[in-house]
């Protein structure tokens, strides 16, 4: 499988939405829904008061972490996307959404938790490093950043195990593991940042 070398574009995701509007199946799958539900059970605090989502696509993860913030912000790069999310969450007042092509565009404010889930992969190594200068910015002492991805074969920049361990080497000085569990197809990494 060929292996795309940089970080995917807003056009690869607008055309993914395009052809299917719920591509990856997150509204449907046995397996989105299981993997939810562990990265929800991941979580070391049972409320958190600014959560930050990036990578929300169509909000069926963001409508089920809404019950564990008091703000959510959720970003996707994909408007087509983003629409269906506004539309799944247009009853929870506190989740706001923004079209955000991350790490060149990054929200303003401090952030208790920010969630990754299934989207470090899609960046290559240099944007990889630039993500992780600006979890260093956004995270509040104590804090917590929690990866998802997929470990099979992938044509994205990097692999599930890749995009994580790049990122975990990055934050060293300020993010540390304190949860790391895999399963036959993804990996689950919950990071705490330091005082």
């Amino acid at each position: 499988m060929s292996r795309h070398t940089a970080s995917l574009p807003p056009a690869y995701f607008d055309a993914r939405y395009a052809d299917d509007p719920d591509p990856w199946r997150f509204a449907t799958s046995d397996y989105e829904r299981g993997k939810y539900a562990a990265t929800l059970a991941a979580l070391p605090r049972a409320r958190y008061a600014a959560a930050l989502e990036v990578g929300c696509s169509i909000g069926v993860l963001t409508a089920a972490l809404a019950e564990r913030c008091d703000a959510l912000l959720a970003l996707d790069v994909a408007e087509s996307a983003l629409t269906q999310a506004r539309a799944r969450c247009g009853h929870l007042g506190h989740v706001r959404f923004a079209q955000t092509r991350i790490p060149g565009a990054w929200p303003p404010g401090r952030f208790d938790l920010i969630l990754l889930s299934e989207v470090v992969y899609y960046l290559d190594a240099a944007d990889v490093a630039h993500l992780v200068e600006r979890l260093r910015g956004a995270l509040n002492p104590g804090g917590d950043a929690v990866l998802v991805h997929w470990t099979g074969e992938t044509h994205y920049p990097l692999t599930g195990d890749e995009a994580a361990g790049l990122l975990i080497e990055g934050a060293r000085a300020f993010l540390t593991p304190t949860r790391q569990e895999r399963t036959e197809a993804y990996r689950l990494d919950v990071l705490r940042a330091g005082p």
